[in-house]
């Protein structure tokens, strides 16, 4: 009786966690987008600048490359994993828990790494609003999927 009543509350977080993960995905598109239309040209006659850096986004700070690489592998791992969250929820057994489950900790551990990163860019202080709308999502992420995942696992726990 107890698992079917979770069934609701997994399901609402998952739509919720697929959502953000998607706007994740668009900003972070953006961002790429913009470092490769903006980046750093290397000519014939030009030299790169002393610190320069492959991972360089013209339109934030230092940890905006780490920040948004790890922010887009979050967001199409966490897109997969909601995706796999869905169908355990269809079947909602024991035999489709594990997959799920399993999916739904790497999504968060890489969503736990690309939150570090935007930690860190906050504290560097110079982004635009996109970068800090991709730093709230990722942060509101991380909670919502660690309780997606403490939901799944306190019904494994009760069967």
């Amino acid at each position: 009786m107890a698992n079917q009543q979770l069934k609701p509350v997994a399901g609402l977080l998952l739509v919720l966690n697929l959502c953000m993960y998607v706007i994740v995905l668009g900003i972070g598109s953006w961002a790429i987008n913009r470092a490769i239309d903006h980046g750093f040209i290397i000519g014939p006659d030009i030299h790169l600048p002393a610190h320069f850096s492959p991972i360089y986004f013209p339109m934030g700070n230092a940890a905006t490359g780490f920040f948004v690489t790890f922010a887009l592998l979050a967001g199409v791992v966490g897109a997969a994993s909601a995706i796999s969250g869905i169908n355990h929820l269809r079947s909602w057994t024991s035999e489709s828990l594990p997959s799920a489950a399993t999916a739904a900790t790497i999504a968060w551990t890489l969503t736990v790494l690309a939150m570090g990163f935007g930690c860190k860019e906050i504290q560097l202080h110079i982004r635009n609003s996109r970068l800090r709308t991709m730093e709230a999502f990722l942060i509101i992420l991380t909670a919502t999927q660690l309780l997606y995942l403490a939901v799944i696992h306190a019904v494994a726990s009760r069967r």
